[in-house]
């Protein structure tokens, strides 16, 4: 189904709402690769794009918002530093890995109190999350496949395990997210991706950079 074009959208996008709302799977463009989507507070939903992707609960999706004012709502104990991270560069292919809010009722996975948040750059993903809310979103792919970068890559992969599939051309970004741990003393990249190092430090000099320690040697394996 079409979102690029603002008369194709509409009904596109209603379509996916319905079917996240039954709890079923859909498929979404970013501005960085195609996702897998599920409603993050259906556990079955969640198990289910698990399944999909051929993934344990050992790596738990992250949860793609529409609006950096969803934050405080999902998270906890949010450094200023995030705050800043989180302004430079949402929406855009930038996560952050915060302290869950503890009260909220899902089950994302063994994610040891943790959330990992993304606000994307690309209107036919806002257009959905608008309407839906949170969303768990994976990249849209089997687990060990590159992640795909236009809606028939990610239905030759995952197949009548999604419900719906929203097309919108070629994924502009062709990158997955970078990915920032800010739940510990320094703030650590896990995943080097859309957002470089250098522009990371231009807002927090102090982001340690993949495989670095705290003393700016390499961790161990």
């Amino acid at each position: 189904m079409d979102v690029r074009d603002a008369a194709t959208r509409g009904p596109a996008v209603d379509e996916a709402v319905n079917a996240v709302s039954r709890g079923a799977l859909v498929v979404l463009p970013t501005d960085t690769v195609y996702g897998i989507g599920a409603d993050a507070f259906l556990p079955e939903s969640v198990a289910a794009l698990l399944a999909a992707k051929g993934r344990g609960r050992q790596m738990p999706p992250p949860v793609l918002v529409p609006d950096a004012r969803t934050l405080d709502g999902l998270a906890t104990d949010v450094p200023d530093d995030a705050r800043a991270l989180v302004e430079a560069f949402w929406p855009g292919g930038f996560t952050i890995i915060l302290t869950a809010q503890p009260s909220l009722a899902w089950d994302l996975g063994d994610t040891h109190g943790t959330v990992a948040l993304r606000m994307p750059d690309h209107e036919g993903a806002l257009a959905l999350l608008r309407r839906t809310g949170p969303m768990a979103v994976s990249s849209a792919n089997r687990t060990g496949s590159p992640a795909a970068t236009t809606a028939a890559d990610a239905r030759d992969q995952l197949g009548a395990s999604v419900a719906v599939y929203l097309d919108g051309g070629d994924a502009p970004g062709g990158v997955a997210s970078t990915i920032v741990d800010a739940t510990g003393d320094r703030f650590r990249v896990v995943r080097q991706g859309a957002i470089t190092l250098e522009q990371l430090r231009a807002v927090v000099p102090s982001v340690l950079g993949l495989g670095e320690g705290p003393d700016g040697g390499a961790t161990a394996p």
